[in-house]
């Protein structure tokens, strides 16, 4: 007969579904998708109420020079790692893989319950299977008896640096969107010198007039569109970065002062609002409350 004491023991822990969709995968920003596609459609909708086609500004020869010059004026103004970074961070501007601070704040307080019965030593195994990296390494650090001035300075020196990164990188497309519009007027000229050569065809001049204009309309369609609010979108995403670790650091310090669950929820609450908005469905209930309590009790005798 096999001997079941000599089988491994499986550690299965129960899924939590709600944790599980907290800090799923990232989902689609709908107000870029949507911004990106009622900007074009207000474009192309107005270039064909006055009676144009969309082929008249589809130019692949166009999109190939304001496209080209653009990101090469940017490699030569920014660092190629920096450039790199940004390309993968313009995912971030039409995903959003953020967890809401009403998230982080219950898988905190989950950690200062049991922190609270057990010690933070129990921790240990837990903080191990984290998925968020600023969170896991807080805790690791707590666990790990760090002291809290120093814990709560490692930690604000990292955010500090992943904010100046996000910073840096959104400034590479603001660059982008500076040199986009003069790459589309580079574009513009080319197509004119074209242009310039049939001089004998009037209609083809025309022609190669409206044709040369179309990287004008590219360079700045490219930058007012496309860069500029990628610029805009990624320094919100590093703005609420830095508010979700500062979320995160005065919780776990809030676990190492072992202080309890529910302050610790009450002072996080300033990230997420909550209080605040319970506060006036619940004041006009007691007010009425208390005027007909007032309204029932008896007058007083009146006094000769």
């Amino acid at each position: 007969m096999p001997d079941d004491k000599n089988k491994p023991v499986e550690n299965k822990k129960p899924a939590d579904p709600k944790a599980e969709k907290k800090k799923g995968g990232s989902k689609p920003d709908l107000a870029s998708i949507g911004g990106v596609l009622i900007a074009l459609g207000g474009i192309l909708g107005g270039l064909m109420l006055e009676g144009g086609k969309v082929t008249d500004v589809a130019q692949i020869t166009a999109a190939f020079i304001v496209l080209g010059g653009t990101f090469g004026a940017v490699m030569i103004s920014s660092p190629m790692p920096l450039v790199v970074r940004a390309l993968k961070r313009f995912r971030a501007v039409f995903f959003d893989a953020a967890v809401e601070p009403g998230g982080a704040v219950d898988e905190i307080i989950g950690y200062a319950s049991k922190a609270r019965k057990g010690g933070i030593v129990s921790l240990e195994a837990e903080a191990e299977h984290i998925k968020d990296p600023f969170l896991r390494k807080a805790l690791n650090l707590a666990v790990d008896g760090t002291d809290l001035q120093e814990l709560r300075k490692m930690m604000e020196l990292e955010t500090a640096i992943e904010y100046e990164r996000m910073e840096s990188e959104a400034k590479v497309y603001e660059s982008a969107g500076g040199y986009s519009p003069t790459i589309g007027i580079i574009g513009a000229v080319l197509g004119l010198i074209q242009v310039m050569k049939h001089l004998s065809n009037i209609e083809e001049v025309g022609h190669g007039i409206a044709v040369a204009f179309v990287a004008t309309v590219y360079g700045v369609g490219l930058a007012n569109i496309v860069l500029l609010p990628a610029a805009t979108k990624i320094k919100a995403r590093a703005k609420r970065e830095l508010e979700m670790r500062e979320l995160v650091v005065e919780g776990v310090v809030g676990i190492v002062e072992g202080l309890n669950p529910k302050l610790i929820r009450s002072k996080l609450e300033a990230w997420t609002g909550g209080p605040e908005a319970k506060k006036p469905a619940k004041e006009p209930d007691k007010k009425k409350k208390e005027q007909k309590v007032a309204g029932k009790a008896p007058a007083a005798p009146a006094t000769a």
